[in-house]
């Protein structure tokens, strides 16, 4: 099994603005910060008057920490969060939260400029790859929806065991070396406090915050991580290549597997509105375009105008008669090359099409369209099940805005380990001896 991260520490919250050194500043400055922050606790559950897109992304990798101690010693945040994240559901679907057992601001006393830390870094090379924010959310989405939350993503092989990065869908994650780095700076200063989990988590939010120009500040829940064991090693590897999402899957099928980790299908089609953004290679889709289900002819429900556009991008090449292309998710920020020629890709916002604000908005209504590029995204109108909600969401940007950050809730929160499983590594990447 792998090897488990509880946290030892508490509180961490969001400073804004530049440093002061007073002493009373600062403590007026954190009062502030906790207002702040409980006002945009209550975002969720007033989402109507909200118009700026970017916080309901933001929003999407929500907080929540796990709890030492008592799990009775709530803190007003989470109260906020229970009222708010639940005020537009129906009575009937409130039940206990997966997070019941997690806390807010963990980090404030043990590693007080943790987050700043993780938010500065994740700014920093943003100003020079932006497409870091699809990274770290397809990079969350992975590693989520395996076995948990849990940062085994994060693990490198070694001589003996392998790891869910070898797993041929996981073999074009980006950002692991932001979050490598992230945890050694960390560890220069709180060693052994901050868990991997929860730099991925803070990481991905912020970079989907600056990816959006939105202004929303709020903490990531803390995440720990599996047992050791070479066994596991080899089945988290295997569940990852049966499970993720392939490009070319039925909506039967895509269904199904999103079901058996409690995901229903409005749920379903909210989290894939986050294929708005990142890019995709063409090897994903080349048989849509060229040997649609071996007839060598494209896909006739792919929209004629978007057929032209993606054949100028994927020129055809003898792969794109093979069905055999790797099957692996399509939101992905990688660049990899073949042996000698480095491999094509699209953009999955076409040239942030609508604007920064159509987030969700533009891949619904492309959809309706016949213009998206995955098979498995267009499976989406093949049912009334699904595309009732693709109808919704392309007619109402707030109910999909308010809908993608309660799945994004919840799947940060799947399968989550709480303190005493476990122990925190002091490299994201190495297992602890």
């Amino acid at each position: 099994m792998w090897n488990v991260e509880p946290q030892k520490s508490k509180h961490l919250t969001y400073p804004r603005g530049e440093q002061n050194h007073n002493k009373r500043d600062e403590e007026r400055e954190e009062r502030e910060e906790t207002k702040k922050e409980r006002e945009t606790i209550r975002f969720l559950g007033g989402y109507k008057t909200a118009s700026v897109t970017c916080v309901v992304v933001a929003i999407s990798i929500y907080v929540a920490f796990s709890f030492t101690k008592s799990p009775v010693n709530r803190t007003d945040a989470e109260d906020y969060m229970k009222r708010s994240m639940y005020s537009a559901m129906p009575e009937d679907e409130e039940s206990e939260l997966p997070y019941s057992r997690l806390e807010f601001g963990y980090y404030h006393a043990s590693c007080p400029l943790a987050e700043r830390l993780i938010r500065n870094s994740v700014k920093k090379v943003y100003k020079s790859r932006p497409a870091i924010a699809p990274s770290l959310i397809r990079l969350l989405f992975h590693n989520c929806f395996i076995e948990g939350c849990d940062a085994s993503v994060l693990l490198d092989a070694d001589e003996s065991q392998t790891s869910e990065k070898e797993a041929a869908p996981n073999l074009t994650l980006r950002g692991f070396e932001v979050i490598d780095a992230i945890k050694s700076d960390l560890e220069n200063i709180c060693p052994g406090i901050v868990s991997c989990s929860d730099i991925l988590a803070v990481a991905t939010k912020e970079a989907v915050e600056l990816s959006c120009h939105g202004t929303l500040r709020l903490v990531v829940q803390v995440i720990t991580y599996k047992l050791e064991g070479e066994i596991a090693l080899v089945a988290f590897k295997n569940i990852a290549e049966q499970e993720l999402p392939s490009p070319r899957a039925s909506l039967s099928v895509i269904l199904a597997r999103f079901a058996s980790r409690g995901f229903n299908q409005q749920e379903t089609v909210s989290l894939l509105g986050a294929h708005s953004v990142g890019i995709t290679h063409c090897t994903f889709f080349d048989d849509r375009i060229y040997n649609f289900s071996g007839t060598g002819k494209p896909d006739p429900e792919l929209n004629p105008d978007l057929l032209k556009g993606l054949r100028r991008k994927c020129p055809f090449s003898g792969s794109s008669s093979s069905p055999s292309v790797p099957e692996e998710d399509d939101l992905i920020d990688c660049r990899s090359s073949s042996e000698n020629t480095k491999e094509r890709t699209v953009d999955l916002s076409f040239g942030n099409e609508g604007g920064r604000l159509k987030f969700g908005t533009r891949y619904f209504k492309r959809l309706l369209e016949n213009k998206v590029h995955m098979f498995s995204d267009q499976q989406l109108m093949s049912k009334e099940e699904t595309a009732k909600w693709v109808r919704k969401y392309a007619s109402n940007p707030l109910e999909f805005h308010r809908d993608f950050a309660m799945a994004m809730v919840k799947l940060s929160t799947y399968h989550v380990l709480t303190d005493p499983l476990g122990q925190i590594r002091s490299n994201c990447s190495l297992i602890l001896p």
